[in-house]
C-alpha cells in the first residue's frame, strides 16, 4: 500500500508518503502476542550493540521470518526482472506511469490518513539524491556492512535508470534511509525532527505508530507547495530477513524518487500492493527514466503531461523491440 499526500508542516514542508507491505497479516495467529510498549533505547541512533533488543522485537523478527517463508511459498518477492510471464507494451506502460507517479492513493484526514484515490501531479527530484545511512543501536554490525553495500549498489542502479544522480554519502544526505528496530522506531521522533526541521506531527507519528503488517515506509518533502523533492527518510524495520529486507530497500528507495502510489494494475512491477516482486523490474526502470525525462516537469498535471509520457512510452518500447 503507498499513501502520498501534501504536508503542511510546521516549516512549510510538504511531501508525500509511501507505506509499502500493508497486508492483512496483523490479525495472523503468528502474530507477537507482547503487546506491551517497551522502554524507549538511549536517544538517537549510534553504535552496534548499545541498546539491546526488547522481547517484543525478537517475537516480531520471528514473525516476519515466517511471514517471508509463506510468501516465498505463495510465488511473491520474486527475483527475475524481466519475467516472460508479465509482458507489457506501450499502453500499459503509459497507463501504469500515470497511475503510480501522477495520482494519489491516500490522502490526509486529521493526524491520520483515508484510502481515497485522486489526481495528483508529477513529483521529482531535481537536485543530486545524496543518501545517508542510519542504523539503531541494536542493528549488528555484519547487517550494516550488508546494508550498506546493498543500498550503494541500489543507488547505482537508480541513477542509470533515472539517468538523475543517485548516490551513497557518508554525511550531508537529504535522502536519510533508518534501520531500526521496534523498539527504536517508536523512540525515533527527536531523530526524525533532526533530519527534517519542521516535519509535521501526523508525518512523525505514521512512523513511529508503524502498525505491524506495515513493512517500511518513505516520506519525500519538498518547501511549501513545491513539486520538487529536497529531503526524504525511509524506515525499514531491523527485524525483517533478508529477501523482506531487500524488497523494503527497492521499494522504498525507488518511491522516495518521485513513483509513489500503488496501482494494482501495474505488473511487472514492485509499484503494487500484491508483493508479487521483489526487485525493481524493467518495466520499473523505464518508469524511472521517464519521469525524469526532461521534457516532463514537475507539478505537471496528467491533462499536461500524458501527450508527452506517450512519445516517451513509444520511443522506449521501440527501441525495446
Amino acid at each position: 500500500m503507498t499513501l502520498r499526500r501534501g504536508l503542511n508542516a510546521l516549516a512549510g514542508i510538504a511531501g508525500c508518503l509511501a507505506i509499502s507491505g500493508c497486508v492483512a497479516f496483523g490479525t495472523s495467529p503468528y502474530a507477537p502476542k507482547t503487546a506491551t510498549r517497551p522502554a524507549p533505547p538511549p536517544a538517537g541512533l549510534g553504535a552496534p550493540g548499545v541498546a539491546q533488543r526488547s522481547e517484543l522485537s525478537r517475537e516480531m523478527q520471528a514473525y516476519y521470518a515466517k511471514i517471508t517463508r509463506e510468501m516465498e511459498a505463495r510465488g511473491q518477492l520474486r527475483t527475475d526482472v524481466a519475467p516472460r510471464d508479465a509482458p507489457f507494451g506501450q499502453r500499459q506502460l503509459v497507463d501504469d506511469f500515470v497511475h503510480v507517479a501522477l495520482y494519489d492513493e491516500y490522502t490526509p484526514s486529521g493526524r491520520g490518513f483515508v484510502a481515497r484515490q485522486s489526481v495528483s501531479r508529477l513529483r521529482r527530484w531535481e537536485k543530486p539524491v545524496r543518501m545517508t545511512l542510519e542504523f539503531g543501536a541494536s542493528i549488528p554490525m555484519a547487517e550494516r556492512t550488508s546494508d550498506r553495500a546493498e543500498v550503494s549498489a541500489y543507488a547505482g542502479q537508480l541513477a542509470r535508470a533515472s539517468t538523475h544522480p543517485v548516490s551513497v554519502v557518508k554525511s550531508g544526505g537529504n535522502f536519510h534511509v533508518l534501520f531500526v528496530n521496534e523498539d527504536e522506531r517508536r523512540a525515533i521522533a527527536p531523530r526524525l525532527r533532526a533530519l527534517v526541521p519542521g516535519i509535521d506531527a501526523a508525518s512523525v507519528d505514521a512512523i513511529t505508530d508503524l502498525p505491524l503488517s506495515t513493512y517500511c515506509v518513505v516520506f519525500a518533502f519538498s518547501e511549501g507547495d513545491s513539486a520538487v523533492y529536497s529531503q526524504a527518510v525511509a524506515v525499514i524495520r531491523g527485524e525483517h530477513p533478508s529477501a523482506l529486507r531487500t524488497s523494503c530497500i527497492h521499494e522504498e528507495l525507488a518511491q522516495g524518487l518521485g513513483l509513489a502510489n500503488d496501482y494494482p494494475r501495474a505488473r511487472p512491477s514492485i509499484f503494487n500492493d500484491d508483493e508479487e516482486f521483489a526487485l525493481l523490474t524493467h518495466h520499473d526502470e523505464m518508469l524511472l527514466k521517464m519521469l525524469y525525462d526532461p521534457r516532463l516537469r514537475p507539478g505537471m498535471t496528467e491533462a499536461e503531461a500524458r501527450p508527452i509520457i506517450e512519445k516517451i512510452a513509444a520511443e522506449m518500447m521501440a527501441k525495446n523491440s
